[in-house]
């Protein structure tokens, strides 16, 4: 049961009038959650528009908002706003968390970046829902040639509401600014070689451990292509001797 004083109860009706027609649009109980573990209206309206999107149950929309989805969106680090049309600006945005949590991977505490990727590809379905929900697998270790040379990107996603090809690179240690030179080569190559007609130029983005933020903000400001950078965290697996 709900105790809230009169200034409380005052205050969430206000919220339930300026929200109603998409309150209207998910269950009373998730609206209820909502209103209980949400305090500022716009982390509210963030979760009622990707519950209604994603259909999450009570269950699936606790989960998300114990892990701080909401503020991992927030703080994302990208150049969209230098590299995105107005109308693809937003949705990209939501593409794109600060930080993601692979606790599903089953990895040693020396891993590399390749068993970290065979790992998010073994567990492909844990590993499209913490990205997010509207991407669907392409590939991993992705082939490009450009002129003589063999490329290969980490893995490749589609964003179906973008409608844009999705490259992600893995770096198991600190973010580095010739990450971001690659990635644009790599989008390059993709819009010109593999993106359909009727798709949006392609997007990239570099899963890290670590980051500077200051670091990777000028190391994005004269990249030409959208590119974000966000962090990872993990269980790490130990083995019993």
């Amino acid at each position: 049961m709900w105790k809230y004083n009169k200034k409380g109860c005052f205050l969430e009706i206000m919220w339930l009038i300026k929200l109603a027609p998409l309150v209207r649009e998910i269950s009373w109980s998730n609206n209820i959650i909502i209103m209980e573990k949400c305090k500022d209206d716009l982390q509210r309206e963030f979760y009622i528009q990707m519950t209604k999107r994603y259909g999450w149950t009570k269950r699936v929309l606790t989960n998300f908002i114990e892990a701080q989805t909401y503020e991992k969106y927030l703080l994302n680090q990208t150049n969209f706003d230098l590299t995105l049309t107005e109308e693809r600006r937003v949705q990209a945005k939501l593409a794109v968390k600060d930080e993601y949590t692979f606790d599903f991977a089953e990895l040693s505490p020396e891993y590399s970046e390749h068993e970290l990727e065979m790992q998010l590809v073994n567990n492909i379905r844990s590993f499209l829902i913490e990205m997010g929900g509207d991407f669907t697998f392409i590939g991993n270790q992705y082939h490009l040639m450009i002129g003589s040379r063999d490329l290969y990107i980490d893995l490749l996603l589609f964003h179906r509401r973008l409608r844009s090809l999705i490259a992600i690179e893995l770096k198991i240690g600190e973010f580095e600014a010739e990450y971001a030179g690659k990635m644009q080569m790599y989008l390059t190559a993709l819009d010109e070689q593999v993106k359909l007609p009727d798709e949006n130029p392609s997007i990239g983005i570099i899963i890290c451990k670590s980051k500077d933020k200051m670091y990777v903000e000028y190391a994005l400001k004269q990249i030409n292509a959208p590119i974000g950078v966000a962090t990872y965290q993990l269980r790490i697996h130990y083995q019993k001797r």
